[in-house]
């Protein structure tokens, strides 16, 4: 993982205040920068500009689906750079490619190669001859500790089950700055951590007033977290290359709004990929329409992961699989025929009906029990909380993998 910064050799005019003694009383002075510095606006525009003309000139393409990644394949090699602001995440499959490559960045910019992926940006990484397992253990930590939870008791669930928040019930907190804080904190924190997304979610919504009985459901994730510390995402090395997506939404979920929860889940394989919980721009007049919508946003996702994907090199089956557990939204999905219920939704139907009549999606009916985007609609009693988390990769670190 090597870093790398340079000082930039681009010329422009900005004003800046002169150091006493430099200059006479009604004297106007500027100061002509000859490289960029820290701290101005351009700075990071430059540095991104600078470096992505770099990888450019040496072959890379930068990806339509994500344009901080660059990738380059010469037959069967391929090369991956990951850019996060100076930090460089260089991956292949020919290990003299990549040899060469930092050779190359070398001669442009000041390196400091920190060598095999072990910590990322927060983020822990471990390797076995079974996979990947990432976590943010030191970061859960670190929140326990600063929020004054270290000592806390654990608890079996994230949220207590049919909990229902409002904007008008409890008595507000003495310092909101405190619950942003800690729901800014625990955001970063669903990257590894797919079984919170729902809880942090909800509670995301309430940053502009939050009251007491917001700021207890905030500590109950924390609780939730002491019990589970060490639990991450294993990416298996032996799992298929094929996309699938889970598909549910919570029908008028919001007491105050209306409006329904989104949530999905897909995988690459048995891998967990991309994950999500949203509430719904609109008002719904039906479950089906709900759940219809819902569909709509995951299959969106899944053509995005298609081309990123591609960008990768990876060769996937056709075609995906997008599970559902709504019969109705099913049959608005594959009926070719507009009728009075389905015209409201109407550039949904489109989209989804487009990518099942090319065979890119296929669409298949689960049941309700098995349907793992619910962990991202709605609160579960513990029971199935569990069985369905299970089933989302997530492990413990000290579970032998």
């Amino acid at each position: 993982m090597p870093s790398c910064m340079e000082t930039l050799t681009m010329m422009f005019i900005v004003y800046m205040s002169l150091p006493l003694g430099y200059g006479r009383q009604g004297e106007t002075r500027v100061c002509h920068l000859q490289k960029s510095l820290y701290g101005l606006k351009q700075a990071s525009h430059n540095w991104y500009s600078k470096l992505s003309t770099v990888l450019l000139s040496d072959g890379f393409t930068q990806s339509q689906a994500d344009h901080s990644l660059f990738t380059r394949q010469t037959g069967s090699i391929i090369l991956v750079v990951l850019v996060y602001v100076d930090d460089l995440l260089v991956t292949g499959n020919d290990l003299l490619s990549i040899r060469r490559l930092q050779e190359f960045l070398s001669s442009k910019f000041q390196l400091k190669n920190l060598g095999k992926l072990k910590y990322f940006v927060g983020i822990e990484v471990a390797r076995s001859a079974k996979g990947i397992f990432i976590n943010q253990r030191k970061y859960v930590l670190d929140i326990l500790a600063d929020a004054g939870q270290s000592g806390c008791c654990p608890a079996s669930s994230p949220m207590e089950q049919h909990l229902k928040l409002s904007t008008d019930f409890g008595d507000p907190i003495s310092d909101p700055s405190s619950y942003r804080w800690l729901i800014g904190r625990l955001i970063y924190l669903t990257i590894s951590r797919p079984d919170i997304t729902f809880a942090v979610n909800l509670l995301n919504q309430f940053m502009h007033t939050p009251w007491v009985p917001h700021f207890d459901a905030a500590i109950r994730i924390l609780r939730y977290l002491k019990g589970s510390v060490s639990h991450g995402l294993l990416f298996s090395s032996s799992s298929a290359l094929s996309l699938t997506g889970y598909t549910d939404s919570d029908w008028a979920s919001c007491p105050m709004t209306r409006r329904s929860t989104t949530g999905y889940f897909i995988t690459l394989g048995t891998n967990p990929v991309s994950w999500r919980t949203k509430k719904q721009s609109v008002v719904s007049r039906s479950s089906a329409e709900a759940e219809y919508r819902a569909m709509a946003s995951t299959t969106c996702e899944l053509l995005w992961l298609h081309t990123l994907l591609h960008n990768l090199a990876v060769p996937l089956s056709s075609p995906i699989t997008l599970h559902c557990d709504n019969q109705a939204a099913l049959h608005i999905a594959r009926n070719p025929i507009f009728h009075e219920r389905s015209e409201h939704i109407e550039i949904d139907c489109h989209l989804i009906r487009e990518r099942v009549q090319q065979g890119l999606l296929h669409l298949q009916h689960i049941a309700s029990a098995d349907q793992l985007a619910d962990v991202f609609t709605k609160a579960l009693g513990v029971d199935h909380f569990r069985i369905l988390t299970s089933k989302l990769g997530i492990t413990s670190l000290h579970a032998p993998f």
